[in-house]
């Protein structure tokens, strides 16, 4: 049995105990079964918090003996349909949609998707309003629950909604289609990050023997699978692909109070067991944008037998076709624990696909894709590949709990090899294995062709440069290290041509060397490996290595930092990621082609001088309004504030635009700070007109400003179609949860 079969084979097998274990499902509207083994019970947040000592100390995770065997795993379309609570699939949307939970009351009902009032969640029709503070002014906004606009134009009327036509069909953009219906269901499951043996080690990365019930399987120790938080039980998540002018909708629904293979939960994930689903930089209304300035119901989640229908209109901002997505990913948001729960495993992956990029490399841009459509509406796109990237510690058994959770400076013996987090220090999580796509060093074969990879940055807080090198020498071990494998004598052999940024795609490609992954940050390239920089063309069994430079000890900052993008500083400090073997010519005839031009800007609705402008300043400290509930753990702050998931720090007006300046305060601190609802086009930094040499791409719309220690950014936004309640903040995810965001209303 190779790897790949190794991989496959365990995760068929965790599906078949998942729909055994005590025989604990039952089909159609009908619940679960009672279960077999006795479950831990939710924590109630109010009584969650303590005094726990922050203390700044990470595990050394048991060193991978075998890296590069296991295969990169390129996720397929996800299927839409209605999904059994075993996960069963109906493809048909024969079954009945049926939910636990209904207008807030336990109640097993059919409910599908649509734009009634109260029917776009488990909670039904809540009144929503904002005030100004500065003149007691009262906006009342749609309501939470309902649907702001379905797809025939209901709810807004207007220019909000007619905006510009769509110059590839030469109509209206609205009415749409009736949305495509995906479901997701949060479930308790397994994941494993490697099939490869591990050699427990202390933290200098000598050899020990693991603690608890820890034993060697044919002399040699193998990490136990983690309990994770899954969307349809897997990490990553599912990834569906989207058309504009197609829309969607995703049904999130919480099953995690099922727990079929009675599995430790272990001490994270949100206490209470909920979840809030973000599309990260969706153009969406706030009902379906899951953030907890507009669902501040159950301290902004929804709790087991709870669920949402996120309608993802896949409308352009303005009806604007200047204004279309790329590459786009729903993770959680749930206050207080987004980082736990992305960490758990609630990331999903979302590409946008427009009329002239929509995976077919025969025509518009031409951008690398073949396209293969399935009978049932999704598609595929070979050649087409994302890489989430994400770094994780794993249990020590001797490295001390502090985490209000399970109490404080608990050891879990019983835990190693397991998934290892801590809510506390808030300065940042960062683990010491890094893997792309759930895989901890995986490889991956590609032909002697074009390919479009699209990066994203899913970690809690570290931030990578990455390089596409070769080695003589190969990877070596360095146990104990951060990245664990070195690659001393790596040497950059191909270049990348960005395409798109996390607003979608440049007006121009850029060559880059190298290239910096924040938090959150997407990026995209065409990488030709046909050909290595010097000219000369590659041939089969050629062997690259997708390589970070940067390391990063805490949430702080990188240890090498700020970066230079056109050479590695220090070799000692490479890390290998995923090893790139090249095989032979596609069984396809590449006809992709790297235009010379993309997609223009939007236009600017008029000048900085002439705008009205807005100020955020990034903090450390005690909050001016620090008798809100929770303020015991908030250590960041934004204009002095804490967040506070009722009162806005700004009211902008719909279709109005602003300059808006975010200023990172200092102390050493690097933020990513993220702005929902529009992208952004970057002005200035530090008062120099963007872009500049570390941030090129700021030619293009971005969705988080990358901010170095005390650096101001200054950028454009509007804010089109949807009026209501949305939240910035920063990415580094320990932060966030120690309330370094603000919400702010766009009114009517």
């Amino acid at each position: 049995m190779d790897a790949r079969e190794k991989l496959n084979w365990s995760r068929r097998e965790l599906l078949k105990l998942g729909l055994m274990a005590g025989g604990a499902t039952m089909f159609g509207s009908k619940a679960f079964a009672q279960q077999a083994c006795i479950d831990q019970t939710p924590m109630d947040i109010a009584n969650a918090v303590n005094s726990c000592q922050v203390q700044e100390e990470f595990t050394t995770s048991p060193f991978i003996l075998e890296p590069f065997k296991d295969p990169f795993v390129i996720p397929q379309a996800m299927k839409p349909g209605w999904r059994q609570p075993d996960g069963t699939l109906d493809p048909n949307y024969s079954g009945a949609w049926s939910v636990r939970v209904m207008n807030g009351k336990n109640q097993n009902v059919i409910c599908a998707p649509g734009p009634g009032s109260g029917q776009q969640d488990a909670l039904g029709a809540r009144r929503r309003f904002s005030v100004d503070p500065a003149t007691g002014i009262r906006y009342d906004l749609p309501d939470a629950g309902t649907h702001q606009l379905w797809t025939d134009g209901s709810g807004v009327s207007g220019p909000q909604v007619a905006g510009m036509k769509n110059p590839y069909t030469g109509k209206s953009w609205f009415p749409m289609p009736d949305p495509i219906l995906y479901h997701i269901r949060y479930q308790v499951r397994q994941a494993s990050f490697t099939t490869s043996p591990v050699l427990p080690i202390d933290k200098d990365g000598k050899p020990v023997i693991p603690p608890g019930s820890a034993v060697p399987i044919g002399g040699k120790y193998y990490l136990p699978p983690s309990t994770i938080y899954g969307m349809n039980g897997t990490f990553p998540g599912p990834m569906v692909n989207v058309e504009y002018g197609r829309p969607v909708i995703l049904r999130f629904e919480n099953d995690l109070d099922y727990n079929p293979l009675c599995l430790d939960r272990q001490d994270f994930g949100a206490p209470d067991w909920a979840f809030l689903t973000h599309l990260h930089n969706g153009h969406t209304a706030p009902e379906s944008d899951g953030q907890p300035h507009h669902m501040t119901d159950h301290e902004g989640g929804y709790q087991p037998g709870e669920w949402v229908d996120n309608l993802y209109t896949n409308y352009p901002a303005g009806g604007d076709p200047n204004e279309m997505q790329s590459f786009l990913w729903f993770h959680d948001h749930r206050m207080h624990h987004t980082g736990a729960n992305v960490y758990k495993g609630m990331v999903g992956l979302m590409p946008h696909y427009a009329p002239d990029d929509n995976g077919d490399e025969t025509k518009g841009l031409r951008l690398p894709g073949v396209r293969v459509n399935n009978p049932d509406g999704s598609f595929d796109v070979k050649y087409d590949i994302p890489f989430a990237i994400y770094d994780v510690a794993l249990e020590d058994g001797v490295t001390q709990h502090a985490d209000f959770h399970n109490g404080c400076g608990e050891l879990h013996p019983e835990w190693w090899g397991k998934q290892y987090f801590r809510h506390f220090p808030n300065h940042g999580f960062v683990g010491d294995i890094f893997t792309v796509n759930g895989v901890a060093y995986p490889v991956l074969n590609v032909y002697r062709r074009k390919y479009r990879l699209r990066f994203l940055d899913c970690s809690v807080s570290r931030i990578y440069q990455l390089w596409l090198m070769k080695s003589s020498g190969g990877p070596k071990p360095q146990p104990g290290k951060q990245g664990q494998w070195g690659l001393p004598d790596g040497q950059q052999c191909m270049k990348f041509t960005q395409v798109a940024s996390e607003g979608g795609l440049l007006p121009r490609p850029i060559v880059r060397n190298s290239f910096e992954m924040w938090p959150a940050k997407r990026r995209e390239f065409v990488v030709d490996f046909t050909k290595y920089q010097d000219g000369s063309p590659t041939r089969p069994g050629d062997v690259i290595y997708l390589t970070n430079s940067l390391v990063m000890q805490t949430g702080r900052l990188p240890d090498n930092f700020p970066s230079d993008p056109d050479r590695v500083k220090d070799t000692r400090t490479l890390v290998p990621l995923v090893k790139i073997v090249i095989g032979d010519l596609p069984p396809e005839t590449d006809q992709s082609v790297i235009p010379s031009t993309l997609r223009p800007m939007p236009q600017m609705l008029g000048t900085p001088a002439t705008l009205p402008s807005r100020s955020f300043t990034l903090q450390r400290g005690n909050p001016a309004n620090s008798n809100l509930v929770g303020s015991g753990e908030t250590e960041w702050l934004i204009n002095s504030l804490q967040f506070d998931p009722v009162n806005p720090l700004a009211l902008p007006k719909r279709g109005h635009p602003e300059i808006w300046t975010v200023q990172n305060g200092g102390g050493g601190w690097v933020h990513p700070m993220h702005m929902h609802y529009e992208e952004h086009h970057v002005l200035y930094r530090n008062g120099i007109p963007a872009p500049d040499r570390l941030h090129p791409d700021d030619t293009g719309r971005e969705d988080v400003a990358a901010l170095y220690p005390s650096e101001a950014v200054t950028f454009y936004r509007n804010f089109r179609t949807f009026a209501g309640k949305y939240v910035a903040h920063c990415h580094n995810l320990a932060h966030e949860d120690h309330n370094m965001m603000f919400g702010w209303t766009v009114v009517p």
